[in-house]
């Protein structure tokens, strides 16, 4: 086994956290912004999405104060169209979960063969992130690009 690079592995917790925490904000934004016939499901979509960011970041946060680091107190950028239509919201979730995925993938990139627990830590996240990328391109199928 390889030797945990503690320093690389808690500033990627860092930005997982601050990611995370953005997407709490970016779901919470669109179950706002939802109209439409279909609102009521898609809502209920974009809050699960903004439950389940906050149960990341709070699950990264704990994985990084294990290894003694300190959670930052900050969120990710937040880049925005401004357009509200569906296929907008979708189009740009499908991108903040593309960059999610990346960011656990570099997190697994670092402690693979250091240790069991945060492999299966990030395997698991890219898990989740991966079927997220289908559901929403599952979602924007119907859409002409």
């Amino acid at each position: 086994m390889k030797e945990l690079d503690r320093e690389k592995t808690i500033h990627l917790l860092n930005q997982i956290m601050e990611f995370e925490l953005a997407g709490v904000v970016r779901y919470t934004h669109y179950s706002l912004m939802v109209t439409g016939p279909h609102r009521i499901p898609i809502v209920q979509f974009f809050q699960a999405q903004a439950n389940e960011s906050l149960m990341h970041a709070q699950q990264a946060g704990e994985v990084l104060t294990g290894l003694e680091g300190h959670p930052s107190m900050r969120i990710a950028p937040i880049e925005e169209t401004n357009r509200h239509d569906l296929k907008a919201l979708l189009t740009e979730s499908l991108n903040h979960e593309r960059k999610a995925l990346e960011l656990y993938k570099s997190l697994l990139d670092v402690v693979e063969d250091a240790s069991v627990y945060l492999e299966e830590f990030a395997r698991g996240a890219i898990g989740q992130e991966e079927l997220h990328n289908v559901e929403i391109r599952k979602m924007l199928r119907d859409y002409v690009f």
